[in-house]
């Protein structure tokens, strides 16, 4: 096993909508990516896309270290609906010294919780998307997280030409080959994005790929 932090090894535990978007975007860019989920169905399905994928029951800090997270440089817990098993991970993670921990929250409250503890907290399904990252001196786009050099999410306000387009017509992935991680409107989040989903004015992407990626579909938001 290695030792030490690797900077471009990330760890990923639960596949989520959000948890298996970050994996496969980060896989893609050809970062090491280590994914734990209890759930081994989930697992199955991307067995052929990301070699190093562990069944588990529950996460330990046995679990962490002989999976070979205990190695990465950032981990984000992407476990959702089950907010003591998201903090109790988030504390196993944080307990091996993980350069960066990640970790995916509920509430503003439940955010709250895993600031205290020493995580950084994102919002990927709420209104609270605002707080993905920091700001960027950019009209179109709120907001930026940085998972390393050349991988992030990012909130964007799309450009009226966008609005009345559907998925499908955007085509994100063809022609940026951006993920659509979820769709922010009226302050609600809407994470089953179809191909027949039609932007409406005011919408908010929350897109995660390369950053010159995201870059490029600034440019063409502008």
């Amino acid at each position: 096993m290695k030792t030490g932090y690797d900077d471009n090894a990330f760890g990923i535990i639960g596949l989520g909508r959000f948890g298996l978007s970050l994996a496969l975007e980060l896989t893609n860019a050809g970062k090491e990516v280590i994914v734990l989920e209890i759930e081994a169905e989930k697992l199955e399905a991307i067995k052929d896309q990301i070699s190093n994928i562990y069944p588990v029951k529950v996460i330990t800090k046995e679990v962490l270290q002989e999976s070979g997270i205990s190695h990465c440089g950032t981990v984000i817990v992407c476990i959702g609906k089950d907010i003591e098993s998201n903090i109790l991970a988030t504390m196993s993670v944080l307990e091996l010294g993980i350069p960066r921990v990640i970790a995916k929250a509920n509430s503003i409250d439940h955010g709250k919780v895993l600031e205290k503890i020493g995580a950084q907290a994102i919002f990927p399904e709420s209104e609270m998307g605002s707080r993905l990252a920091h700001s960027l001196v950019s009209a179109g786009t709120l907001n930026f997280l940085e998972l390393c050099e050349d991988f992030s999410i990012a909130n964007i306000n799309i450009n009226q030409k966008f609005v009345k387009q559907s998925i499908e017509e955007l085509n994100l992935r063809k022609r940026f080959h951006l993920n659509i991680i979820v769709v922010i409107r009226e302050d609600k989040a809407i994470s089953e994005i179809t191909p027949d989903l039609v932007l409406q004015d005011g919408d908010v992407l929350v897109v995660a790929g390369n950053n010159n990626a995201i870059k490029r579909f600034e440019k063409a938001n502008e």
